[in-house]
């Protein structure tokens, strides 16, 4: 239990050192919250010299002067107020922004490995719901105790001056409630990460339910989706109540405690006589021990909000400190003329004992076209990341242009690369950004008009309301399978790279649009080094060099013509797909 609070403090430090730049701002905060107290204590003590020198004194000169005492109080409390809930509204959200920011340019620097692991829907979820809950852990809380820790000292010394003796009785139950609220912080904490993990899981269903509606449909999977939705959010409202059945009983209880207190204190004072305190001090002491409720039970609720907050934390800093992308190279390449050579490379995945590519050794010389086949699984698609390093090499070297390429910087190496892909990648925006992709938006308009017609896109560009400036909504759903494998190929045109990779990059086109996209990929090849996977083999007979996999390892090597007459595999493949 001391290694977790210690583990707890530690990682609580480690969110309030991302507010250090702000210190500024908590100390503006921190000064309202002060006045805020202070005026709410001393409001308290006030009831004392009211009965006192104004009711049994007669002191008309004190009663005189209280308006103008009480309205300064409240002028000050409202200043207070104002900039305790502005300056820590902004630390709040700067906080938030901080957050995802680091957040989001950490993602964009993880491997290919930590993202066919993890979920779309549980990223999204950190970048969304979990860093909204880390400012319940710092803005509102520390709001919370700041302004409610205060008050309750400066009630604390209210009761101390009336009367110290019954003060001390205050204390007796200290030990209780910490133990109190020790117990609960852990159950938040614990809860609170069951409801984090559980949002992941709803944003993941949600979104492939989402993205998927076609096969849903055809596949009669409604009611599927929807159970398995309602078995997820039915989980997250029971770890959701548990919580609310936590905090609905740590605060009564405290209560409680307090309540026992004040009625001994009460006992004591009225069970002694009059002449233990005055009138005055007995409502003030009174007054203090019944506004210190409010305190106590939002210090107490506040204990919950900043568990969830932790929660939340500790699942954003195991993204944060995730290992980004391996780059130990120092060199940098290109423009290369594209001598590519995989000399006796071999690669597992780290969490697999298989091996997915065995002593796999090939040279492709400039310019060549050469075709990866094989049946499903014998590590085509892996070739293709290896030369793109999205992976290391278990063993051997790819080699471009002489240059092993574990010694080039990453985007080095990718800058010598366009790809071309069975399913294409467009984002939310015109037509000419997709193209320009990349670019920094950067490309001119004529330099994208060309790519366009290099890739049969311009004819449909021009037809289009907006022309380039058309937005084709997400993932292009906008425009037809044809039109955005023609848009990626503009993107590969305008990139220029050297290297080309196509991946079934005219699978499940009509014959027409196959057509176009073939006519454009046959310019792009031109004076590029292309790598092609296929499973459709006749569009790959012109192939300079055909490289047949499976499992992992080379069966076969050579042209078309050549392959044929061995009758090996490839010519079983070729046969089957003719069908």
């Amino acid at each position: 239990m001391e290694s977790q609070n210690i583990a707890g403090w530690g990682l609580y430090k480690r969110l309030l050192g991302y507010l250090k730049p702000y210190w500024y701002a908590f100390v503006f905060a921190a000064i309202g919250n002060i006045i805020f107290a202070a005026v709410d204590s001393y409001s308290t003590y006030l009831f004392k010299p009211l009965l006192d020198k104004g009711f049994i004194d007669k002191n008309y000169h004190f009663l005189h002067i209280l308006p103008l005492i009480i309205i300064g109080l409240f002028f000050a409390r409202g200043i207070g107020s104002f900039l305790s809930t502005y300056f820590m509204g902004w630390m709040g959200r700067r906080l938030v922004f901080q957050f995802r920011q680091k957040l989001f340019h950490h993602m964009m620097h993880l491997p290919a490995s930590y993202f066919d692991q993890a979920a779309s829907g549980h990223l999204l979820a950190k970048l969304t719901y979990n860093i909204d809950q880390i400012t319940s852990a710092t803005g509102n809380s520390l709001t919370t105790f700041v302004r409610q820790g205060c008050f309750l000292i400066g009630l604390i010394t209210v009761m101390f001056v009336t009367n110290w003796r019954l003060t001390l009785i205050v204390f007796v139950v200290l030990p209780i409630m910490v133990v109190l609220v020790r117990y609960v912080t852990q159950r938040f904490r614990k809860l609170s990460r069951r409801i984090q993990n559980a949002i992941g899981d709803v944003t993941n269903v949600a979104e492939e339910s989402i993205v998927g509606y076609r096969e849903i449909r055809i596949f009669g999977a409604q009611e599927q989706q929807i159970s398995l939705f309602d078995k997820l959010i039915h989980y997250n409202f029971r770890q959701e109540m548990k919580i609310i059945v936590t905090d609905a009983l740590s605060s009564p209880v405290i209560q409680f405690i307090c309540a026992i207190v004040l009625g001994f204190v009460i006992y004591y004072a009225v069970g002694r006589g009059h002449h233990v305190m005055s009138a005055g001090s007995f409502v003030a002491m009174m007054g203090a021990m019944l506004a210190a409720f409010k305190p106590i039970r939002s210090l107490s609720q506040v204990n919950g909000d900043i568990q969830k907050g932790m929660a939340a934390a500790e699942s954003v800093f195991d993204l944060i400190d995730a290992p980004a992308e391996v780059d130990h190279g120092t060199k940098t390449i290109g423009p290369v003329k594209g001598d590519i050579a995989f000399n006796k490379v071999s690669f597992r995945y780290d969490t697999g004992n298989e091996w997915v590519l065995k002593d796999v050794d090939f040279n492709i010389k400039q310019g060549q076209s050469v075709a990866l086949v094989g049946p499903s699984g014998g590590g085509k698609s892996t070739i293709v990341s290896l030369l793109a390093r999205f992976y290391q090499p278990t063993k051997g070297q790819i080699i471009i242009d002489g240059q092993n390429i574990a010694d080039v910087k990453n985007t080095a190496l990718r800058d010598q690369i366009a790809i071309v892909s069975q399913h294409v990648t467009l984002f939310d925006d015109t037509l000419f950004n997709n193209i320009a992709f990349g670019c920094n938006r950067g490309a001119s308009p004529e330099a994208v008009i060309e790519a366009a017609k290099a890739a049969n896109a311009w004819g449909f560009i021009q037809e289009l309301p907006q022309g380039l400036d058309t937005r084709i909504g997400e993932n292009g759903l906008n425009l037809s399978g044809g039109q955005r494998q023609r848009v990626a190929i503009a993107r590969a045109v305008l990139k220029d790279a050297p290297i080309l990779i196509l991946d079934e990059a005219t699978s499940a086109l009509d014959n027409e649009s196959e057509r176009m996209v073939q006519q454009a990929l046959e310019r792009l090849q031109k004076n590029r080094t292309t790598l092609v996977i296929a499973h459709r083999l006749s569009t790959i007979e012109n192939a300079d060099e055909i490289i047949v996999l499976k499992e992992g390892q080379i069966v076969e090597c050579g042209n078309h013509k050549q392959l044929m007459q061995h009758d090996g595999l490839y010519a079983q493949l070729h046969r089957a797909s003719a069908f």
